[in-house]
Formats: C-alpha cells, structure tokens, sequence
C-alpha cells in the first residue's frame, strides 16, 4: 500500500506566499482531513503535490520522490485529484467526459463502462451534457473520472461543500469504503461538516502552515480547529 508524503511543500504566486513549508503524511487505508479557513492555502497545498502549480519542497509518492515529475506522470503513477470546482467539460456528456479521462490515462475505452457503474445515476445520465447535471451529480462524475487509472492516492478538494445533504452521505461512503480498499485519501476542506465520520486523522492548516496534527478521528481534530482558530481557550 502506498502513502504521500509532503516535506516543507512551499508555492507562491508572485510575491505572495500561499503555502509556507507545509509537511504533512497521508497514510495508505486512513482518511485524512486537512482542514482550515478560506485562505489558508488548501487548495495550493493539493495543487502543489500533484504538479499543477509550481511549488518548492519535497513530495514522496510511496517513498519515491516525484516532485521532479510532471501532472500528467504523477497522475499515471497513482496520483489522482478531483479538483475543487471539478474541471469538468460542461458542453460534452457524462461519457465524453470519462472518455476523454481514459484517453489522458491511457486507458481502454471499456474503463468508461465501469466509471459509470461506480455511481449509477451516471449509467442513466451518460448521454447528458455534463453542464446540465446537478451539483451533486457533477461531483460524482469528477470522482469517477479520477478513479479510472484506480489510483494509490486520491486527493479531493472541497467534495461536499454545498451538496445536498445525500449526496454528502453518498460520497462520504465512499471516501470510507476506498480508504478501508486500502487508498491514502486526504480531503482538503473548511471544515468536517458532512465528513465527520468518515475522517481517521488529519491537519489544521493556517495562513500556509499547519499548525496541528491530530490521530484518533474527528473529533480531536474539530477541537484543534477550533483552539487555532481562537474559538475555544487552548486546553
């Protein structure tokens, strides 16, 4: 099984300092939550590791170094993202948009096929525009599609932030069902909402740096939150 590793990760953008020597590990078969306020650099953070921002500092994918390596071979060497916004192709259908993923992946087109199994709503909405599907579907697609190459790391950007309260529970379950199959998941997100039960560990993250790390679920983490955040007296 096979873990990411991050060792004092930096990225700027121009003179401003986004993430500032973060260092953190996600564990093969945990999840693992990186939590904190709009403008900590999360999504810097998550962009860094898979090569789609420059960044500086070491990132090692089952002990190997890949920080040398390009997006598209981090991606095909078990690295897989789902982006905060998605990234998907709003005027192409649900399938076009798995085919297209198998193409960057080089997959065989019967992948496609099992993409669309993995959530079944996307079986009955494959010749739908992506554009015109709900929020909640539109996610599933873009999980879909970064499972395809059935990755060793799977890195997911805000995933539930304004779903429906179901579809939460739907992509929480599966979070936990691919970290118990043995993936190193790690969510980057504001908070814990809707993914409470499914977090094993995880980082609070402020102004670029985490500034806790925290085992033993979510708990201990949503009160490590709360005492950086000044909500709680620190204890």
């Amino acid at each position: 099984m096979t873990r990411l590793d991050l060792d004092g990760l930096t990225v700027r953008y121009g003179g401003a300092l986004a993430v500032d020597g973060l260092s953190l590990s996600v564990p093969a078969g945990q999840v693992t939550a990186l939590v904190g306020p709009n403008g900590a650099g999360k999504s810097s953070a998550v962009l860094g590791a898979c090569g789609t921002v420059r960044a500086s500092g070491e990132v090692r994918l089952g002990g190997e170094r890949i920080d040398g390596w390009s997006p598209g071979r981090r991606t095909r060497g078990g690295l897989a993202l789902v982006p905060q916004g998605r990234q998907l192709f709003s005027r192409l259908t649900v399938r076009e948009n798995l085919l297209i993923g198998a193409d960057q992946l080089r997959l065989p087109a019967r992948s496609v096929t099992a993409a669309e199994e993995r959530f079944p709503i996307l079986g009955e909405r494959r010749g739908s525009l992506a554009g015109v599907l709900s929020g909640g579907e539109q996610q599933m697609l873009a999980v879909a599609r970064a499972l395809m190459g059935s990755p060793q790391v799977l890195l997911l950007d805000e995933l539930v932030t304004g779903l429906a309260p179901l579809i939460v529970q739907q992509l929480a379950t599966t979070v936990r069902e691919l970290a118990d199959a043995g993936l190193a998941v790690l969510v980057a997100a504001p908070d814990l909402v809707g993914l409470r039960e499914v977090v094993d560990r995880g980082y609070v993250m402020v102004r670029g740096r985490a500034v806790a790390e925290v085992d033993g679920g979510h708990r201990p983490l949503q009160a490590a939150y709360e005492r950086s955040l000044g909500l709680v007296a620190p204890g």
